[in-house]
């Protein structure tokens, strides 16, 4: 009976396991001009056919750095609470696109690895149309967003990367987190961070927290160390989610990293 009630539950997270993966803020989002002065909302067109909302924010510093950042948000919540952000970094004079993934933020679709991989596709085309081709943008990746832009970068070489809070690799947070199931096995969607990021040319800065319970410190540590072009480590005393980690010493190392490839 034990055996069999064991066989069932190992069943039923591996059915529902992108519910443990993806928490989407599914509500609608008010316009972009409404949440950020001069910001303009922009519909970005997947490859599968779908159509996204994101809100694009134009540079607003004294010395425009003719760079734009693309944000790939992590695994919770929606664009709208990325917006203090997005003013941070408007104001060192770069544009923005906050991204909302497929099911994220009022956007059609249920996320998935293959999905999040053609929303950021989407994102790049996006940005493209409004100036800034891959060459001009630097692409920042929050939590499972710093797998995303770890792939497309391979895909779409960009002028930098950011990653905020990266993993090696999923199963690597869930092997932590849920050490009595086999998580590797009943993966779908892997988020093989490293893999893409292997042989790279692209600079990078990796910024973490030291205590952050979410992606343990260690495996962000980890992708630093393996980042083939390195440019540049930030380790703030902070947990994963704290005001910090979306704050001004997280937007200064992107502002940093857009003036030095710029």
């Amino acid at each position: 009976m034990v055996l069999v009630i064991g066989v069932v539950a190992v069943g039923m997270l591996g059915a529902l396991q992108r519910q443990l993966i993806y928490f989407p803020d599914a509500g609608p989002v008010r316009p972009a001009g409404d949440a950020i002065e001069g910001a303009r909302d922009v519909t970005l067109r997947t490859a599968d056919g779908l159509e996204l909302s994101a809100w694009f924010i134009p540079a607003t510093g004294t010395e425009d750095t003719a760079m734009a950042v693309l944000v790939a948000p992590g695994n919770g919540g929606n664009r709208a609470g990325r917006a203090r952000f997005a003013e941070e970094l408007s104001g060192r004079g770069m544009a923005v696109l906050l991204m909302d993934y497929r099911g994220y933020g009022g956007n059609p679709g249920a996320p998935s690895e293959d999905g999040l991989a053609a929303d950021a596709d989407a994102a790049v085309d996006a940005l493209a149309h409004l100036g800034y081709p891959p060459h001009q943008t630097i692409y920042f990746g929050e939590s499972l967003g710093s797998a995303v832009v770890a792939a497309l970068q391979a895909r779409r070489p960009p002028a930098g990367v950011v990653l905020r809070s990266p993993f090696t690799e999923l199963a690597d947070v869930g092997a932590h987190h849920y050490p009595w199931l086999p998580v590797r096995a009943l993966l779908r969607d892997q988020f093989r961070l490293l893999d893409h990021l292997a042989g790279s040319e692209v600079p990078v800065t990796i910024i973490y927290g030291d205590r952050d319970s979410v992606v343990p410190p260690m495996l962000s540590a980890r992708v630093a160390d393996a980042a083939p072009s390195l440019v540049e480590r930030v380790v703030l005393h902070a947990d994963h989610n704290e005001p910090v980690m979306f704050g001004s010493r997280v937007a200064a190392a992107v502002e940093r990293m857009a003036r030095s490839v710029g």
